[in-house]
């Protein structure tokens, strides 16, 4: 069962932290956090392209066949590409790879690899219809090992600058998925410590008491 734990409202819409099972949470488009390969492999990307099928791996498949005919990696770090979302509970997936910070050279530049992908997240984002509620994991975590509190404080400001801008992305609502405690956590933490100086305006306790679903 999902679990919201915060609530934050920006111009163009709802920042929502969720503690929830990822593959089960519905929405227009699903973030995928992938390896560079697209071969979900490990962690959280294993379980979804499983959850989504096997339709998945082989279009993945395709896309990494194609790219390498071009001598290119199928996703780089901080690259994204679109697929269909086969047996998932959305109209498109968006797989974004992020830093692997179990790699040296990855960790050293983690912080520009990680908005690099958010980027790259958002502009993919903004090419699809519909769009309007976003699901996402927080990039970096999960098996790739991005620090915790650090993590946690730049998805924040990532997500909701991009939600609270002038321009408008299209999109109402971002779920920000997650089922590990200790990210959780640090986000917690982290939200209680700049509640005041993140973009938009904290909605959580006007949830807890019913006022809006």
């Amino acid at each position: 069962m999902a679990e919201v734990i915060i609530v934050r409202e920006c111009r163009h819409g709802q920042v929502r932290v969720v503690f929830g099972n990822l593959p089960g949470i519905e929405g227009d488009v699903v973030v995928i956090p992938a390896n560079n390969r697209l071969a979900g492999r490990e962690g959280l990307d294993e379980r979804m392209q499983l959850a989504a099928g096997p339709e998945l791996r082989e279009f993945c498949a395709g896309i990494a066949n194609e790219r390498r005919k071009l001598n290119l990696q199928p996703c780089s770090v901080g690259e994204a590409v679109t697929t269909p979302a086969f047996n998932l509970l959305a109209k498109h997936i968006v797989h974004v790879v992020g830093p692997d910070c179990r790699r040296p050279t990855q960790d050293t530049f983690r912080r520009e690899l990680l908005k690099k992908s958010y980027m790259a997240m958002f502009a993919e984002v903004e090419k699809l219809k519909p769009r309007e509620t976003l699901v996402t994991p927080p990039l970096g975590m999960d098996v790739f090992a991005y620090p915790h509190r650090e993590g946690a404080r730049m998805t924040m400001e990532i997500i909701l600058e991009w939600m609270d801008a002038e321009h408008d992305p299209g999109v109402d609502m971002v779920l920000i998925v997650t089922d590990e405690d200790n990210f959780l956590k640090n986000m917690k933490t982290v939200y209680r410590e700049s509640e005041d100086r993140f973009p938009g305006v904290d909605r959580t306790r006007e949830y807890r008491k019913g006022k809006f679903h």
